[in-house]
């Protein structure tokens, strides 16, 4: 089981991703449109600059809904591997069985 404080660090830096996001899109927008003046890009810049490094998409984490785990995650389960064996193993992931040859 991963560290709670880490889970909801996680936690945090997704909900100011949701919050920031419309925001920080509209200043990209500004950023790279080459047709507006270069004071008015700077100046989007620099406000982007301000707002929390946490609210960008890249800080979040992918982690395991069962233990928190930040490694070895499967996107299309949203399971790290070891809770996806025991939960296949049990039978609890329709269609997914574990190989054998």
């Amino acid at each position: 089981m991963a560290k709670k404080s880490a889970v909801e660090k996680n936690e945090h830096r997704r909900e100011l991703v949701k919050r920031q996001a419309a925001k920080r899109q509209a200043l990209k927008a500004i950023i790279m449109d080459r047709s507006k003046e270069p004071e008015e890009r700077f100046e989007a810049t620099l406000t982007l600059a301000t707002l929390a490094r946490n609210g960008s998409k890249v800080r979040i984490r992918n982690r395991c809904h069962l233990t928190g785990r930040p490694r070895a995650y499967y996107r299309k389960f949203g399971l790290s591997r070891i809770a996806l064996r025991d939960l296949a193993s049990e039978g609890q992931i329709p269609g997914l069985v574990k190989a054998s040859w």
